[in-house]
């Protein structure tokens, strides 16, 4: 049962990955959370270095895709400034968000990662979807109280995945 939250990669921060990373584990599209993994819950404008990861991802041909489970007024919203399409009510952590973005674009499983900052519906969902998850850490410390439940869950299960899997840790990057 643990296997269901275990992330293919724990990186700390998604603006440390790399296209060329990304490239070279074989992956040609990333799907990413909304609230505290590409923005602050509380602060829909994003970073510039946000904004530079976009653009890199852009100009090596890799499409960026907003998978969340809000509701489609509020992403629509949180990703206008951003110009990222997105797939609203993901219904994370069950597949269906994941698997209609990734038929949409002709993928294999394989060829698509999911990132987000919770296991149990980020990284739950990448991998009932069969799909590559980079679990990262929250943008800032506060959530969403309807957040919290799951991050209370979260955090347990982080604990029994460190002890089954001691290799596994948060890293730089994909390779570091």
């Amino acid at each position: 049962m643990l296997e269901k939250f275990k992330p293919t990669w724990m990186v700390k921060n998604i603006y440390q990955v790399s296209p060329q990373e990304l490239r070279a584990k074989g992956i040609r599209a990333v799907f990413s959370d909304l609230d505290n993994t590409l923005i602050a819950w509380n602060n829909p404008d994003g970073t510039p270095e946000l904004r530079r990861w976009i653009d890199e991802l852009h100009a090596a041909g890799i499409p960026l895709i907003v998978i969340s489970n809000n509701s489609k007024q509020r992403v629509a919203k949180a990703t206008a400034s951003l110009d990222l399409p997105f797939i609203s009510r993901a219904l994370k952590p069950l597949s269906f968000g994941i698997t209609r973005a990734r038929r949409k674009l002709g993928l294999k499983k394989h060829e698509v990662v999911m990132v987000g900052d919770q296991l149990m519906t980020d990284v739950a969902a990448a991998n009932q979807s069969g799909v590559y998850s980079i679990l990262v850490k929250p943008l800032i410390d506060t959530d969403k109280w309807v957040t919290w439940p799951n991050r209370f869950m979260d955090n347990l299960v982080e604990e029994k995945l460190a002890k089954k899997y001691p290799k596994l840790k948060w890293q730089e990057g994909l390779t570091k």
